[in-house]
């Protein structure tokens, strides 16, 4: 618990390392662009490779902290784990996870196949889970707490439209409750747990399947927007804050919580 006196001061993440999957580009980018500028350390998990290792050079120019990139599939339980102690050796400690790998597919429920609704339940639930294990242990051997962040969505709490995604919607569920499950189990290490769920987010890859759909992608935009009372979707930079405030000693009193950045969609 942080006994400074300053507001600011506990949004500090000098001397922190946060590991941070997905965070090649989109979501995961924005979030871990926003950990390095509060002078955490950052470790970059994705199978891209090469864009992740592009982003951990952009990073250690723009904010003057150790950036490294590192490809994992979280599926992977033996990955994960190899991984994990891989970082700490060479970060020193591991104090700050955020979890945004994930994946979507938008098909019917009648056509699911179960190869693809298995895939995105290992992915979103069982890669992060694996993870926050692995996390975890190390936060323990070193006896100094931590906190994770899971990325869910406001797909775990309502269904979508007009796009089809009951596995993706599932998935995200589940997140949010694994996440409250860790919290209580793991508040005695001084570990916490939150999650976070964005609402539609325009990142560039939303962006390009929007593009690519043409009138169809064009309709369901307008139907994700008059849906929101804010009237638009948001700017990935809008969940910069909500991740540094639940990284950081400013939320040293807050686990196992859902922090909704969704424009309002959930309240209508």
């Amino acid at each position: 618990m942080s006994t400074s006196s300053g507001v600011l001061a506990r949004f500090s993440l000098k001397g922190k390392t946060a590991v941070v999957t997905g965070g090649a580009r989109g979501l995961g980018l924005e979030m871990m662009r926003a950990l390095a500028e509060c002078g955490a350390s950052v470790a970059c998990v994705d199978l891209l490779a090469e864009m992740g290792a592009q982003a951990c050079m952009d990073i250690e120019e723009e904010y003057k902290v150790k950036a490294t990139s590192w490809a994992c599939d979280v599926t992977s339980y033996e990955e994960v784990q190899i991984l994990f102690g891989q970082i700490a050796e060479r970060h020193g400690s591991i104090d700050v996870l955020v979890t945004a790998a994930g994946i979507v597919k938008n098909v019917k429920a009648e056509e699911h196949n179960p190869q693809d609704f298995a895939r995105i339940m290992n992915v979103n639930v069982n890669g992060s889970f694996f993870c926050c294990q692995a996390a975890a242990n190390h936060m323990m051997k070193q006896k100094t707490g931590g906190s994770m962040i899971l990325i869910a969505s406001m797909s775990a709490h309502i269904v979508n439209k007009p796009q089809p995604q009951c596995s993706y919607n599932a998935s995200k569920a589940a997140v949010v409750h694994l996440a409250k499950s860790l919290a209580c189990e793991w508040a005695p290490h001084k570990i916490r747990v939150n999650t976070v769920s964005p609402g539609y987010m325009a990142t560039a890859l939303t962006k390009q399947v929007i593009a690519d759909r043409g009138a169809e992608g064009a309709a369901m935009k307008s139907s994700w927007e008059e849906s929101t009372p804010m009237g638009r979707m948001g700017d990935p930079h809008e969940l910069q804050g909500s991740i540094v405030y639940l990284a950081s000693e400013a939320s040293s009193f807050v686990t196992g919580t859902d922090l909704v950045v969704d424009g309002g969609y959930l309240a209508w």
